[in-house]
Order: C-alpha cells, then sequence, then structure tokens
C-alpha cells in the first residue's frame, strides 16, 4: 500500500477474502497479529492469520501484502503454508485487544477514566512496509451493557494505558459483533484458536442459539471445556437449543451425575429425546439419528410439505425429505408408511396427498445398525438422510450423512489436513 494510505479500523477485515495476485482467492482474514512494544510506542502489526480453504489458519506476513482496499487483502502471492502458531509476545488484535478495559492518560501521564477498547485502527508507515496500530476507539464507562449509552471517541495508542495487563472478566461484545456474519463452522474455528480464557469470554456474551449452533461444529474437549464454564442453567438451556443427537453426544461425555444434573434442569420434553438417545449405543443409527426430522400425516398435500421444508433452521439433509407417518407425528410415531423426496414434492401438484408419493420400497434402518451398515445404506441408495424405524414400525429418528460424517472423521479432522507440515511461522 502507497504512503500515505488510508488508516483501517481491524473490524472491517474480519473474514474478509485474501487474493493472490492472479485474483485466486488464497483465503479469509481470521485475525491480525501485533507485538506491543515498550513505553507508550504503537505497536507493530506483524501480519494477518488467513484461514485457507482446507481451513487451515496460516501467517501472512505483513510484507508480503500488497493492498489492503475495497474489502479485500492482496498478497504477493508467495504464502508459508505452515499452521500458524502464536508466540508468547504476540497478540491476536481482534482476539485479544477488542473488548479490553483499559485507562486514558491524563494531564503529566497519570491514569484516567476507565475506558472498553471498540475497536483498533491500523495504518502503513510512511516510505516503509511496517504497519503499526495507531489508534484506539473507546467507550468511556466500565463496560457491559449499560456502556453503550456512554460517550465514544478515538485516541492516540498512546493516549491509553493498560493493553499489557492481564483482565480477568473481559468483555466479547465487540469481538462477538465482528465475528456476526461468520457461519457457525467459521466462528467455531475462530473460537478454537482463541485462548482458554478468551474462549470462555465470548462463549458467555454469544446468545443461546448461537453458541449452540457453534458448540455442534466443535471438538469434544473444546465443548465439554465451554460447557463447564456456564452456569447450569445457562448450560442446560444451550443443550435445549442443540440438535438432539448433538446435545446427546455431548453429555455422553460428561460424568453420569453431570449428565443427570443437567437433564433435570432441560424442559422435560428437549430431555426426554435426548435420554431416548443416550440409550443407544453410540455408533448405531439410534445414536446417531436426530429425533426432529419432518414427520407429516397421510392426509397433509405437497403443499403442506413445502411449507416444512421451507422452515430456516433445518438443516439441508433434514430438507431432502419427508416421512410420512400415521398420529402421533412426533417421534416415536405412528406406524412409518413411507419417505417423499423433495425433487418428487417439486413434480407434483400443491394439492396432491403425501401419501399417495410415498417411496415405500426403501427399507428404512433398525436403531441398532452399526455405522458401516449406515454408511453402506447411504452410498447404495444415493441418500443424504434415512429414516429409522423400530420393530413395531414407528418412526424414531433420521440419520443425516453430516452425522455419519462426523463419525467416520478422524477425532482430530478439524485440525488436520492433508499432508501436515510444522508448524510455527516467520516474520
Amino acid at each position: 500500500m502507497a504512503a500515505g494510505a488510508p488508516r483501517i479500523f481491524v473490524s472491517h477485515l474480519a473474514g474478509v477474502p485474501v487474493f493472490d495476485p492472479v485474483g485466486d482467492q488464497v483465503g479469509r482474514v481470521s485475525d491480525l497479529v501485533a507485538m506491543l512494544r515498550v513505553g507508550r510506542r504503537p505497536p507493530r502489526l506483524l501480519g494477518m492469520v488467513v484461514e485457507v480453504l482446507s481451513r487451515r489458519r496460516v501467517f501472512v506476513p505483513m510484507t508480503r501484502i500488497t493492498g489492503v482496499e475495497s474489502g479485500q487483502v492482496i498478497t504477493t502471492g508467495v504464502v508459508n503454508m505452515r499452521r500458524f502458531e502464536q508466540r508468547p509476545t504476540e497478540r491476536l488484535v481482534l482476539g485479544e485487544l477488542l473488548d479490553r478495559r483499559v485507562r486514558l492518560v491524563g494531564p503529566g501521564g497519570q491514569e484516567g477514566e476507565e475506558v472498553t477498547v471498540l475497536d483498533v485502527a491500523i495504518q502503513q508507515l510512511p516510505a516503509r512496509r511496517d504497519w503499526e496500530i495507531d489508534k484506539v476507539f473507546v467507550r468511556k464507562g466500565k463496560g457491559g451493557v449499560l456502556s453503550r449509552k456512554g460517550e465514544t471517541l478515538t485516541v492516540e495508542w498512546s493516549g491509553v494505558t493498560g493493553f499489557s495487563l492481564e483482565e480477568h472478566g473481559q468483555g466479547a461484545e465487540n469481538l462477538v459483533a465482528t465475528f456476526e456474519k461468520l457461519r457457525p463452522a467459521d466462528l467455531a474455528n475462530a473460537l478454537h484458536h482463541l485462548s482458554p480464557k478468551r474462549r470462555a469470554e465470548v462463549a458467555a456474551a454469544l446468545d443461546d442459539d448461537r453458541l449452540a449452533d457453534v458448540l455442534e461444529e466443535l471438538p469434544e474437549d473444546d465443548q465439554i471445556e465451554i460447557l463447564g464454564k456456564l452456569k447450569e442453567e445457562r448450560a442446560a438451556d444451550v443443550l435445549e437449543a442443540m440438535d438432539p443427537d448433538d446435545a446427546a453426544d455431548l453429555l455422553s461425555e460428561l460424568p453420569e451425575e453431570d449428565q443427570e444434573r443437567l437433564l433435570t434442569l432441560m424442559r422435560p420434553d428437549d430431555a426426554a429425546d435426548v435420554r431416548r438417545l443416550l440409550a443407544y449405543e453410540e455408533r448405531t443409527a439410534g445414536g446417531l439419528m436426530t429425533t426432529e426430522p419432518i414427520v407429516l400425516r397421510p392426509d397433509a398435500t405437497v403443499a403442506d410439505a413445502l411449507a416444512r421444508v421451507r422452515q430456516q433452521d433445518l438443516s439441508p439433509a433434514l430438507a431432502a425429505q419427508v416421512y410420512v407417518c400415521r398420529p402421533p407425528d412426533e417421534t416415536p410415531t405412528g406406524k412409518y408408511l413411507g419417505t417423499v423426496h423433495f425433487q418428487r414434492l417439486l413434480r407434483d401438484p400443491p394439492f396432491t396427498l403425501v401419501s399417495s408419493l410415498v417411496d415405500s420400497d426403501l427399507p428404512p434402518l433398525g436403531p441398532d445398525t452399526p455405522l458401516p451398515a449406515v454408511t453402506s445404506y447411504l452410498a447404495a441408495y444415493n441418500m443424504v438422510a434415512a429414516p429409522v424405524v423400530d420393530e413395531s414400525g414407528s418412526l424414531l429418528g433420521a440419520v443425516t450423512v453430516d452425522d455419519v460424517l462426523d463419525h467416520l472423521l478422524p477425532d482430530d479432522w478439524r485440525e488436520t489436513e492433508f499432508h501436515e507440515e510444522g508448524a510455527g511461522h516467520g516474520g
């Protein structure tokens, strides 16, 4: 970037695409790395953490950045694919500096009023390729929701003090706002790479539904860690917001007394679904299934089915078909009659009864069907979900391909990629 370039606030860089010189996308900005300096000298910006297409986080030095403009970052095209590992002297700008409580520097260098950091700005130094954090955007007050009415102002880096101190109970509202548009899987990846302290603070700042979606995408160790740091009532609320099969998988990793305590705090209907799933072996159709597929009665129409399929909170796999059953239409249902695929729903008039469209030739799975057989079933019939039916003919739930993949991949699949190389990064 040329000398005299405009100042850039870092919250505007979160998730911004990174391109090489020929226009191919390398990845997206996950965070920025800075090094604090002695005295009140502005921190030097070392580089950017970029999440590449394989979800690996790599380090791109600022000397490799040739442009930061128009909602994109341009690199020289030479990207070291070694996994980024934060060094003790480094600070993650988004992950660690936002939401900090610092103090304004008063007359004579004395510490003054406490403020909350909302954002920081970076700028390239004239005639050099170095970058610095030169401005801090703050809100007066002690932080938290009530402080949102406080006065905001932008000050020089030297005008505040306290960034080098370890802070307990650091807020996370502004970091959460910065990551607001990330998909749950991408937010989970960002959360995973924060320190345990910061991870707990960010989790506490997310609403129940958002945290539930993120927990479903995290490794088990992170799930257990985060759930263990929530108050039990909040943990129960988050478990209620999770898909029952994911909630059951998480609870199965906890000691029995903790399981029971949390299940008791959950709403009875939600707890009943989870208890039912916990009764099955983990690597069986019953242990893998969700208890909330789309169930319709025989007298429902194509229009009714399409209205259910359009529900926003449904996963693509669950929306790919509906299951026709006699009442009751909550699992476990009355007699299972068959499956109607989404593509068939699109081909028939809206007034057509779904009972006339069922694929009754497709055999359902039993709850004790082992994982390899479930995998073979989905592959053989080219399905993204399969019905699970008990001996009496009642639909218990559905197994989706994403849950099968989670159990087929290695436990650490989120952390490993092909052609793994050594960790670290260059300056």
